[in-house]
C-alpha cells in the first residue's frame, strides 16, 4: 500500500500529475483543486490512495487528509466511483462538502461531471448523517500549508431540524439557492435557539440583505 508519495512534479495533465520520487515517475490521479496547488519542477508531497483491480492498479493523490477522507467516504456510494469522486472534489472543498450534504443540496452534487439528479439523491441522502472530519494523529502533506480546520456538523434534535426545514424551505420558495439559505438558516438558529419559525425567516432574510449591502 502507497500511502504517501513526495517528490518532484514532472507532468500535470488535465486529471492526473506524474511525481518523479527519485528517479520513478509515479502517475497520480487527483481533482482538479489538488492539482492546482502543484508546479511542475516543485518539489510536493501528496497522501495517496492505491485501488487495485484484476486488471489495474491506480494511484489517487490528494493535497491533504480531509479532503482523503471525503473520497473514501463518498466511493463507499453506490454508483460513486473514483473518477466520479474525483470530478465531485474538483468542485466542492470539503467544507462545501459537508454544507452541501448537511443542507440535502442535490444541485450542487449536479454540477460535477457524471453525476446526475438520481445520484445525488443518493448521496445526500446516504451521508445526510455522516460527519467526515480529519483523523486523529494524521499530519496532512506539505502541499497545503493554510489546510482548514474541518466543519463538524452537529447532529440537530428532530424538533430544531424540523424548524430548519420549515426555514429553509420557506426562503427555497422566495427563490434563493437551498445552499445559501442553509447557510443563513444554520447562522440564525445558532444564535436564536428558541425563536419561532418566522421569526426566524425574518432574520435568514436580513441575513441576505446585510450580505448585499
Amino acid at each position: 500500500m502507497i500511502a504517501k508519495l513526495k517528490g518532484i512534479i514532472d507532468t500535470l495533465g488535465e486529471d492526473y500529475c506524474i511525481i518523479d520520487v527519485n528517479g520513478v515517475g509515479y502517475l497520480v490521479a487527483a481533482s482538479a483543486k489538488t492539482l492546482g496547488k502543484l508546479n511542475v519542477g516543485a518539489e510536493a508531497a501528496l497522501l495517496t490512495e492505491m485501488i487495485v483491480r484484476e486488471d489495474s492498479i491506480s494511484l489517487f493523490g490528494f493535497a491533504d487528509a480531509w479532503e482523503k477522507e471525503w473520497f473514501n467516504t463518498l466511493t463507499k456510494v453506490q454508483g460513486v466511483g473514483a473518477k466520479v469522486c474525483l470530478s465531485i472534489l474538483s468542485i466542492l472543498t470539503p467544507a462545501q462538502l459537508a454544507q452541501a450534504i448537511g443542507a440535502q443540496d442535490k444541485s450542487s452534487f449536479c454540477r460535477a461531471s457524471g453525476v446526475g439528479p438520481k445520484l445525488a439523491a443518493r448521496i445526500v441522502t446516504e451521508l445526510k448523517d455522516k460527519i467526515v472530519t480529519i483523523p486523529v494523529g494524521n499530519n496532512s502533506t506539505e502541499v497545503l500549508s493554510d489546510t482548514p480546520t474541518p466543519m463538524v456538523i452537529p447532529a440537530p434534535s428532530e424538533t430544531d431540524y424540523s424548524k430548519s426545514e420549515d426555514v429553509i424551505s420557506a426562503l427555497v420558495n422566495l427563490g434563493y439557492q437551498r445552499l445559501e439559505a442553509y447557510r443563513a438558516v444554520n447562522k440564525v438558529m445558532a444564535e436564536n435557539q428558541d425563536a419561532a419559525v418566522p421569526t426566524l425567516i425574518r432574520l435568514a432574510l436580513k441575513e441576505f440583505v446585510n450580505k448585499d449591502l
